[in-house]
């Protein structure tokens, strides 16, 4: 009979090797002809550079963005290099310093940009008429497991240490539950995309994970592989949605340009074409207080974990 030691090891061993937490730090990278950024050429003025933080996987993300970034290309006639890294902290890094003109980042890496370093909004999307989404809890679609407080004790998988949905939501969950986040369970790993975690969750490989609505949503309605093995057991308050943001110091001409072109996109035949494909109504205006509830959980996050320290 194996060893309960034995046996974790073996949920250790066969995680890494789904989710690929062995790859070296550092770029990400996926093939789409020339458009890929693995090295930032910052002489490089004759394209438009956006990140795209590991909110799914590379792959993923390739089939998710390529169109929209097509789309972008024609309409200010230069070229979009897709920028990619394994965590959201490197793609904010990007952000800083001038190493990209744009990023689709998180809620909670963009509330750490702002506050670092003046990171800015530029548009957010809108979906179902709204800019808002959730945190997920799920579970294997066989498990007994019902509530959050019954994942106590157990393995579960987040997704990146800045990720909202993914990391700060499950943490602010627990601290609501009169327990300290970081002893509540008793083998917590990060998979780095939301999409891993699915997969993690539906393998059994993890008791239970944290995931992003909109990803869980869009995999559902469009390849239900991994999603169909697993159900959800617990919906957060709705949060800011993660939106696409620039550097305070970007140039105010390419600024205006491009939120012109993002906000007018869905009059756009092609343009609504590309968003209904990954089910996005429009993109809209964003102020800085759709994310007060996120610096909220944050705040009380931080306070349970140096309670008692």
């Amino acid at each position: 009979m194996i060893s309960e030691k034995k046996m974790i090891l073996l949920v250790i061993l066969s995680f890494v090797i789904i989710s690929g937490c062995l790859e070296q730090e550092g770029v990400v990278k996926v093939n789409l002809s020339n458009r890929i950024a693995d090295n930032i050429d910052n002489s490089d003025a004759q394209s438009l550079r956006i990140a795209v933080s590991a909110i799914i996987s590379p792959d993923e993300t390739l089939v998710y963005y390529q169109d929209m970034f097509d789309y972008l290309s024609l309409k200010t006639g230069v070229p979009v290099k897709l920028v990619q890294r394994k965590t959201y902290q490197e793609v904010n890094d990007l952000v800083r310093k001038n190493s990209v003109d744009a990023a689709f980042v998180c809620s909670l890496a963009y509330i750490d940009g702002k506050d670092q370093f003046g990171m800015e909004l530029l548009a957010v999307p809108i979906v179902r008429g709204e800019p808002r989404y959730y945190s997920y809890i799920i579970v294997p679609d066989d498990s007994s497991i019902k509530s959050l407080e019954e994942l106590k004790g157990k393995t579960f998988a987040y997704t990146d240490p800045l990720s909202n949905s993914g990391k700060l939501s499950p943490e602010y969950m627990i601290a609501q539950l009169g327990e300290k986040p970081e002893t509540f369970f008793k083998i917590t790993f990060f998979t780095y995309s939301h999409d891993k975690s699915i997969q993690a969750v539906a393998e059994k490989m993890v008791d239970g994970a944290a995931v992003d609505s909109l990803v869980w949503d869009f995999k559902n309605a469009t390849n239900p592989r991994f999603t169909s093995r697993t159900k959800i057991i617990s919906k957060s308050p709705p949060y800011g949605i993660p939106p696409l943001v620039v550097s305070k110091d970007i140039d105010p001409f390419l600024k205006e340009k491009l939120g012109k072109i993002l906000l007018q996109m869905h009059e756009d035949k092609k343009g609504k074409e590309i968003l209904d494909r990954i089910m996005i109504d429009r993109f809209s205006e964003a102020n800085d207080s759709l994310y007060n509830s996120v610096r909220d959980m944050k705040k009380v996050v931080s306070d349970a974990k140096t309670k008692d320290t």
